[in-house]
Parts: structure tokens; sequence; C-alpha cells
């Protein structure tokens, strides 16, 4: 796995792209990242529910949990880069949702919520670039309700070998512009999960053969 970024430069590089940030996101994932998000909403989002979005970036996610948990749920959205969130606050208003949607500030490693406080948390590609994915993982499950869920969607290796070996090849290149890498890298963190006791929901491998993702849904265990 390779090195992340500093935290204050993963800051600035999404801060300065945040305008950017959705289509780039979109052309170079092959508009795979929004089937992830679409996916985890499916199937681990339900009416009422009270939703944390982590690493909610410019909102993309948040707004499909906002729509499906309906007038009776929230959706709160935390990221670390406010001009993420900045872009994020004004497609609520744009989309009329901004009464179930709540904005913090904040970092995945260090949430500042007590344990327990939301039936579903969602991370979308927010896991790749941190310093510590099984620390934000843990943390993600800390968070969440006994018996709620957890969907997550992230960048993963390809499975054929030589795809990998170019994948690699490509990303030495792309690695050296973090503008454009933002700093995401493929990462492992579902065997974390496991290891606190959750069960696997649902598990789907999408994306393009070059830059693949693993979408899943964990259920934490019950008290």
């Amino acid at each position: 796995m390779r090195e992340a970024l500093e935290q204050g430069k993963l800051r600035s590089v999404y801060d300065h792209t945040a305008r950017r940030y959705d289509a780039q996101h979109a052309f170079f994932t092959g508009r795979s990242d929004q089937l992830g998000r679409e996916l985890l909403v499916e199937h681990a989002v339900s009416a009422g529910d009270r939703i944390l979005d982590c690493g909610a970036g410019t909102g993309a996610t948040s707004l499909l949990a906002a729509r499906k948990v309906g007038p009776g749920g929230k959706v709160v959205m935390l990221d670390m880069s406010e001009g993420m969130l900045e872009v994020a606050r004004t497609k609520a208003e744009q989309s009329g949702l901004q009464d179930r949607l709540e904005i913090r500030v904040g970092d995945i490693l260090h949430l500042p919520f007590g344990e327990g406080s939301f039936d579903t948390v969602l991370s979308t590609y927010s896991l790749c670039p941190v310093y510590d994915p099984a620390q934000g993982a843990k943390e993600l499950y800390r968070v969440t309700r006994p018996g709620g869920l957890i969907g997550i969607a992230h960048s993963t290796e390809p499975d054929t070998p030589w795809v990998r070996w170019m994948a690699d090849k490509v990303e030495n290149i792309v690695w050296m512009m973090p503008y454009l890498s933002l700093g995401c890298r493929a990462v492992s963190v579902l065997p974390t999960f496991e290891q606190l006791g959750c069960k696997t929901n649902f598990k789907k491998k999408i994306g393009i053969p070059l830059w693949p993702f693993i979408v899943f849904v964990v259920e934490k265990p019950s008290a």
C-alpha cells in the first residue's frame, strides 16, 4: 500500500479541487463512483434512519441517503475539507433537502460522536486516502449502534496480475500529481470489520479494470 499524503496536504488537495471533484472523480472512474454510492444507499439505508456520511465530500452520497430516509430521518455530513463541504451545502440547498442534512467538519480517525450514535454509517471513497484506514474503520464501527449497518466503498487492487502491474505503473506517474490522484490508493478494511465480529450482508466489486472499487455493507453485532 502506498504511503498516504500528510493530512495537511490532503486537506489542501481537497479544498483546492472541491469545485471540480465530482466531474474529475466521475471521469477517472468511468462514473462507477456513483454506482457505488447508489449500491450502498440501496442496501444500507432505510426510512427514518439517523445516518453518518463520513468523508461526505461534496455530498453526493448524503443527498441519495437524505432522499431515502425521508422526513423522519437525518443525515450528518462530516468531512475534513471545508471546501468540499461548501459545495455540499450549496447542493443541499438546491435540492431542497437541507432540513434533513447536518454539516460537520471533522476527522474520520477521531470522530466527534459518542458510541452507537447512528443507525447506519457510510463511507464512500474516504478511507482510501487516510494514513490509517484500519483505525478509520474502527471509528466507523464505534459510532454505529449495535445491530446497525456500515456501508463502505473504497479503491482496491485489480484481480488480474498483469492488470495490477499496469495499474501500478500508471499510479507511479499519477501519484506525483496529488491534485489528480487525490491521495487515493488501494486499501483493505473488510478484514478489520470481520475481526470486530461484523457480518457481511452485501459485497460487490465494481469499476474500470485499472482502478476497481470494493463496495460492501456489514452489520455490527447486536448488544
